[in-house]
């Protein structure tokens, strides 16, 4: 697999159900008609801006509502709304918590008018959770093709489209580019994710959403922990965390997070892992804050398993699915070596009750060292030829961002107002000289026989630069009690440039004013609950082709896509629900019959998504989520009708946690996640088969020598079942096996 891939495709075959019939009905279920004669509380749906940076973590939220003095250091977090049972607490999807939307500013989730979620970092200790596609296991609308161990560790799909790992990922707000790397989940205080388009909000990236992972922040209470980890089948780990907050009142905080992980992989691979973050803050004055994060890791990971390519094969069906644990499919030869670095530092300024300004500036470099190979399916026995690639890759990005956030009054109206500026700019540095190799055959059954160890000399050149420089604003303006409406629009200047291997310019393209709206009309049903509709357009940047097409080098220019979306939230203490139906229109890119990767014609999602969680009982929690998907490619282009490669048709995820009465501080959990079938390629002659996953764990909390202790455990997949998960378009891979982990954390 070759990183440069246009990877902007995703294709599927189109099934003729009813989601959005479906969905209307369960979105009127989630509405409580019965509050519908309640007045609206607060302004009915636009928090006040807050006097500190959004993305702090559970303990700062708790003191800052306290009266204490709490910096908050991230000032673009996604709103987020919980679709995944964690630990029991009386507001489980946490609608009412005040965070920051990107360029939307500060404001209520409940309030947001798009569809989000939010898994926090307790619910990732309970689930032990190790990739991505785990991250958002209780979340129908997300799809995981992601593998811990190798360069796919970020690949899921959101409503059947692709999340972009250019653009696609953040950290506290803050722009990296995300291929290849897994984060450090002990070090995070939540992962976000904004499901489709946010063009507006974020700038350029694709239509499946964005992935924002909130890092932990020191808040009011003292926080020193160890924690000590299993893994299957031989990884071992060690977690420190310490925060405190010091000098007059408490104005400066830091806190350090600091991992070691190490071990053989259940694929009997092995991994080395360093990781280390750290968060400081300071209230210089009464209204200015300011804030300074970094994040490191340094991770190796070796006898990875390569994804299987199906774009040779002929075939209507594939082969009989192996375990992701089989070590047959390559050696320890194979691997990826990564190297992540962020430095963020900002400034906010309460300017007047009502106005604020903040501005962060941040600098992302990642590294990646890769000896890959990839399978080529040739038939139905599982026959393979195998071919090899070595070499390295960079990226570094460069971002900053002013914003004035506040309210004032015309007439009845009150206007919550965002406006700002923010630049960015990223390089992409890839092997100059890297080696490729045809190994020749073999068979999934078997154990593959090559090996490549590397060499020495490989260099690297600057491939491409992008530079964005954009101009937004918004308005929420409040009609009513009720009713509100926003409007929003970003103006972006956008230019990228790719080079040869000598340094000379080989394509480029630019244009200044593109224009990426939003609009939104919101009505408050009960304070509790909020009703929405909105509109987005977001741009894509134009992809480099790969070279394994008859175009390849070539550069694609972006493409537009639209979404229409309608639902509802509603949070109360013992139960939460929220529901949407959704249209998105995105252009398609692929393969086509000669080969040659293509723009043409559109690529059509529509659907429904609902989730909710009650509180069942005193020691009862049950959440569910569901999504309905029909997918197609539309306007005159070779698959017209076919199913978008990648989109299934229907997922249900459902999660129960009980508190063992007669045990106190146990909590036992299980959960399943069903993915219906799911086409491999855009001509819709070739599927995944679906599959059902099963999960269960533990969580015991007690106190030993007066300190507290949490011993969790956690088991992966539990029947062991075998199924071909998909990857991207034309690529395929065997899903994990079974896994258990354990961890045992002690708090001082």
């Amino acid at each position: 697999m070759k990183e440069n891939i246009a990877r902007n495709a995703s294709p599927k075959s189109r099934k003729r159900h009813r989601p959005l019939q479906v969905a209307a009905w369960l979105a009127l279920a989630a509405s409580p008609s019965g509050y519908a004669a309640q007045p609206a509380a607060g302004g009915g749906g636009i928090a006040p801006p807050s006097g500190s940076p959004a993305g702090s973590a559970s303990p700062a939220e708790s003191a800052a509502s306290a009266g204490a003095v709490v910096v908050q250091s991230s000032p673009d977090v996604l709103p987020a709304v919980s679709v995944s049972a964690a630990a029991m607490s009386d507001s489980p999807l946490n609608l009412n918590t005040v965070v920051s939307s990107g360029v939307l500013g500060s404001r209520r989730q409940l309030d947001t008018p798009f569809s989000t979620s939010v898994v926090t970092g307790e619910n990732l200790a309970d689930r032990q959770v190790n990739k991505l596609g785990d991250v958002f296991a209780g979340d129908a609308a997300v799809t995981d093709n992601s593998n811990a161990y190798n360069a796919w560790a970020t690949y899921i799909t959101i409503r059947g489209l692709p999340i972009d790992w250019q653009n696609g990922f953040r950290i506290d707000g803050m722009p990296f580019i995300s291929y290849g790397i897994t984060l450090p989940y002990e070090q995070l205080e939540r992962v976000e994710l904004l499901k489709g388009l946010g063009g507006f909000m974020y700038g350029f990236g694709a239509p499946g959403g964005l992935v924002n992972y909130v890092t932990k922040k020191p808040g009011n209470t003292p926080v020193t922990s160890f924690d000590v980890g299993y893994r299957t089948d031989g990884v071992f780990s060690t977690h420190a965390d310490l925060s405190r907050r010091f000098g007059p009142d408490g104005m400066f905080g830091a806190r350090i997070n600091a991992t070691h992980e190490e071990g053989k992989t259940f694929n009997a691979g092995n991994i080395n892992r360093n990781s280390f973050s750290l968060a400081l803050d300071g209230q210089l004055t009464r209204d200015l804050s300011v804030y300074f994060d970094a994040l490191y890791q340094q991770r190796r990971s070796n006898g990875q398993t390569p994804a299987i390519y199906t774009g040779s094969f002929t075939g209507s069906s594939l082969p009989p699915p192996l375990s992701g644990g089989t070590n047959w499919l390559g050696g320890t030869d194979q691997h990826i070596d990564t190297n992540l670095q962020l430095y963020t530092a900002g400034v906010r300024y309460q300017l007047a009750p009502d106005w604020s300004f903040s501005t962060v500036a941040s600098y992302s470099k990642s590294l990646r060292y890769r000896n890959e190979s990839t399978l080529t399916l040739l038939n139905g026995n599982g026959d393979y030829s195998d071919s090899r690639w070595y070499g390295n890759e960079g990226h570094q990005d460069l971002y900053w961002q002013g914003m004035f956030e506040g309210k004032v009054r015309t007439g009845p109206f009150t206007h919550r107002l965002v406006f700002g500026a923010a630049w960015q700019h990223q390089t992409n540095d890839y092997a100059a000289n890297p080696v490729s190799l045809a190994f020749g055959d073999g068979n999934l059954y078997q154990p593959n026989p090559f090996r490549f160890y590397g060499t020495s000399g490989i260099e690297k050149y600057r491939d491409s630069e992008i530079t964005q420089k954009s101009l937004f604003a918004s308005d929420t303006m409040q009609l009513t009690s009720r009713w509100s409406l926003l409007a929003g629009v970003r103006y972006t200047n956008y230019d990228q440039r790719s080079y040869s291997t000598t340094g000379a310019q080989t394509s480029s393209y630019g244009q200044n004013g593109v224009v990426t709206p939003t609009f939104a009309l919101m009505y408050k049903i009960a304070p509790d609950t909020t009703a929405y509709a909105s509109y987005v357009e977001a741009l894509e940047q134009g992809v480099v082709v790969d070279s394994i097409y008859a175009n390849g080098g070539e550069l694609l220019r972006p493409l537009r896509s639209r979404q229409y979306e309608v639902g509802v939230k509603s949070e109360h203490a013992r139960w939460s629900a929220s529901a949407a139906l959704f249209r998105i229109e995105r252009g398609a890119a692929y393969a086509n019959a000669a080969n040659v990767y293509v723009q043409d014609g559109n690529s059509i999602f529509e659907g429904a998504e609902a989730s909710g969680s009650v509180r069942v009982g005193r020691d009862w929690e049950v959440a569910g989520s569901v999504m309905l998907l029909d997918s197609w490619y539309a306007k005159g282009q070779s698959y017209n009708g076919n199913r978008v490669a990648g989109a299934p048709n229907f997922v249900a995820a459902g999660r129960v946690t009980y508190a063992v009465p007669f045990v106190p501080g146990l909590s036992v959990a299980a959960d399943a996640k069903y993915t219906s079938n799911i086409e491999v390629r855009p001509a819709g002659n070739l599927q995944t088969g679906g599959y059902m996953l099963f999960n269960v764990g533990a969580n015991y909390m007690t106190r030993i020598g007066g300190h507290d202790v949490t011993l969790r455990a956690a088991l992966d997949n539990l029947t062991n079942r075998r199924y071909w998960m998909f990857q991207y378009s034309d690529y395929v891979a065997p899903g994990d096996p079974r896994t258990i982990s354990l961890n045992a954390k002690i708090d001082f």
